[in-house]
């Protein structure tokens, strides 16, 4: 069967800092508990271990894995809870050495000595991990997880974490490759906004999909907004100072009023925007989320949590650069764009830094985004997928090498790198014949994936090589 893949899979909201080390591990407790709910063995629960396993055990203190399954095995939601209440849930926990197991079942639990990390690579995927549940007749039960980046978990993957997800029968236009998506777009005549809404119409009304990229979007916004609103140091240890809220106050000057973040956009549109402004507003937007991102906040995985950037900063360039008077529909078709490419990269590759390196987070989210802006600016179904390749072409190779396994160095920069790329992307194949190019994206897409696995495991979210062991904690 042909992998479908929504863009709301790809598109996902979810709390920071990671989405294969945070937001995954969070989804699996939630799954776990729910097949022990099916199985008539929740309630026989008496004590739980959990085990990680390769990257989520070397990097899993800094994205806060610990912190996420305490949160999904206490029954909370990504999506719902409310971010200020997560230290306090997580501190009660420490403190008590009970947990709330589904938001119903108190369970004797110690981090210390309940969240093991073993530095063993599991055979299926480098972020393994295991729940273990003692029942009352003291027998265990046990259950092994894959988060296999941007969110998704499965139970068993093979090492391209492209086969055993959710797939759909219904797509009218099932999509595997680049080729076939131009293929669609030149027999129905249609751009690739339009064949990918199609596809979301064998899932949900209309009006269901219009709430849900909504509800994407403004928390894209909201997540800007907050970034480029609060001061301080970034949580961790590394003493990253935030620079959003000074790049914010700087270009709009101390006269700017607004309430809100969509008069916060409107006065953004009534600034100066010469080109080191438009490179300056741009890397703050991008900053600005994934400085929410590295302090448990809420922001959209496109396609993960470290690229979480990318894409709300080059919409937004959009929206306060190039066209003023653009709506929700113009947001639509640019969230419909950088999603079916993200999925093509999904499909094709990988979207986990822990088997590809940071060119499987900032390089696809580049790459959607360099697509998705060059539909907006009139671009065609081959220019857009030219823009893609561009994009990905020149972040092939990328390591993934986080100084003490935090989402912050050199992750933050990274997306600002990642937004200009995509802008400079998109005009490139704007202005080009994409029957000159010499790369197609599905040729690049196969590059990336044999890049990954030929790169060096020390630069695959292991905190083991790179700016990791270059910079120690106590420079900082």
């Amino acid at each position: 069967m042909m992998e479908s893949i929504s863009i709301f899979d790809m598109l996902k909201i979810g709390i920071g800092p990671s989405s294969s080390h945070t937001l995954g591990p969070w989804r699996a407790a939630e799954r776990w508990i729910a097949e022990l709910r099916s199985a008539s063995l929740f309630d026989e629960v008496v004590g739980i271990k959990v085990h990680m396993y390769g990257s989520l055990s070397l990097t899993g203190k800094g994205h806060a894995t610990d912190y996420a399954v305490m949160l999904g095995l206490s029954g909370t939601d990504p999506v719902e809870i409310p971010v200020k209440d997560i230290h306090a849930l997580v501190t009660k926990i420490q403190k008590t050495h009970i947990l709330n197991f589904g938001n119903g079942l108190p369970v004797p639990f110690n981090p210390d000595s309940d969240i093991l990390f073993h530095k063993k690579f599991l055979e299926f995927h480098a972020n393994g991990l295991q729940f273990e549940a003692t029942l009352k007749s003291g027998k265990t039960k046990k259950n092994t997880y894959y988060s296999i980046g941007g969110g998704f978990v499965v139970v068993k993957e093979r090492k391209n974490a492209k086969r055993n997800i959710a797939t759909f029968d219904s797509f009218p236009f099932p999509i595997q490759k680049g080729t076939e998506l131009l293929a669609y777009c030149e027999k129905e005549n249609k751009s690739i906004s339009e064949i990918v809404l199609e596809n979301e119409r064998s899932l949900r009304t209309d009006p269901e999909i219009n709430e849900k990229l909504r509800h994407v979007w403004d928390t894209m916004l909201e997540c800007m907004y907050i970034g480029c609103h609060t001061q301080g140091k970034l949580p961790g240890g590394l003493n990253v100072t935030r620079r959003a809220y000074d790049l914010n106050k700087n270009l709009l000057g101390d006269s700017s009023t607004y309430d809100s973040p969509q008069t916060w956009l409107t006065t953004i549109r009534n600034t100066e925007v010469k080109f080191r402004q438009i490179l300056k507003w741009v890397s703050c937007f991008a900053l600005a989320v994934n400085e929410v991102n590295a302090s448990l906040g809420r922001v959209v995985t496109a396609p993960t949590n470290g690229s979480a950037g990318v894409i709300p900063a080059v919409l937004m360039y959009y929206l306060v650069i190039e066209n003023h008077e653009t709506g929700f529909e113009e947001i639509k078709k640019f969230l419909f764009v950088a999603g079916e490419i993200g999925s093509i990269f999904k499909k094709g590759a990988t979207i986990s830094a822990a088997m590809g390196g940071c060119q499987a987070e900032i390089g696809v989210s580049s790459a959607m985004a360099a697509g998705a802006l060059t539909e907006l600016l009139g671009g065609t179904p081959d220019q857009v997928l030219m823009a893609a390749e561009i994009a990905m072409e020149h972040h092939l190779g990328l390591t993934c090498d986080p100084i003490g396994g935090l989402v912050q160095i050199p992750c933050i920069e990274r997306n600002s790198m990642g937004a200009i790329k995509a802008i400079n992307a998109a005009e490139l194949a704007l202005g080009s014949d994409p029957k000159d190019a010499k790369v197609p994206l599905d040729k690049v897409v196969e590059t990336m994936w044999n890049t990954a696995k030929d790169m060096s495991s020390k630069y695959k979210e292991t905190s083991e090589g790179g700016l990791a062991i270059g910079i120690n904690m106590s420079d900082c």
